[in-house]
């Protein structure tokens, strides 16, 4: 009886090792895919470029993640920046900090920053703490937004894409730091 238990934990750690080895084998190689729901389709081979976490006055408010083709991020080329957020937020109170960020950057009349304003107001929903919004810079830039999976909405403009996104990655953002963790110091 004790032969038999000894040969039978003998097969199982057996089989639990070329097991384990049958799965190191088949994951692949560097980065794994982007976890972008529904807006992984958008670009080929998303991969995560940077992240970092945004604070207000020692209040966390999100976490960024930036992905893009193979991890090579352009402002030009398809990319997708992923805020999980660490608070609840309403869509109206995301629309509005929107407009005025992209207000401080300048360039844009109040006509336009009121048209972008309700159309943000009619695609961000309020979220709570863990949830994701996805905006994707699509290659013909227009700006697509997800929750999870769901399609939220789309603006077509490119100028609305440049001016949303340069909030976190552009040259005048106010946060250079979270900026730089996630397209990296030198760009």
């Amino acid at each position: 009886m004790v032969l038999q238990l000894t040969t039978h934990r003998f097969r199982w750690h057996g089989f639990a090792a070329a097991l384990l080895l049958a799965l190191t084998v088949t994951l692949p190689a560097g980065p794994a895919l982007a976890d972008l729901g529904s807006a992984a389709r958008l670009m080929p081979s998303p991969e995560l470029v940077g992240k970092g976490r945004m604070t207000f006055l020692g209040f966390k408010v999100f976490d960024a993640e930036l992905y893009a083709p193979e991890g090579n991020y352009s402002p030009a080329a398809p990319f997708a920046l992923k805020l999980t957020y660490l608070r609840s937020f309403k869509g109206k109170q995301i629309a509005e900090s929107s407009v005025k960020e992209i207000r401080r950057l300048g360039g844009v009349s109040n006509a336009q920053l009121a048209k972008w304003q309700a159309q943000m107001e009619a695609i961000f929903p309020s979220v709570t703490p863990g949830q994701s919004i996805t905006g994707v810079r699509t290659g013909s830039g227009h700006a697509e937004f997800y929750l999870g999976n769901r399609k939220l909405g789309t603006i077509t403009d490119p100028a609305f894409t440049k001016k949303f996104f340069s909030i976190w990655l552009g040259g005048n953002t106010r946060n250079p730091q979270l900026r730089a963790k996630l397209v990296g110091s030198g760009s």
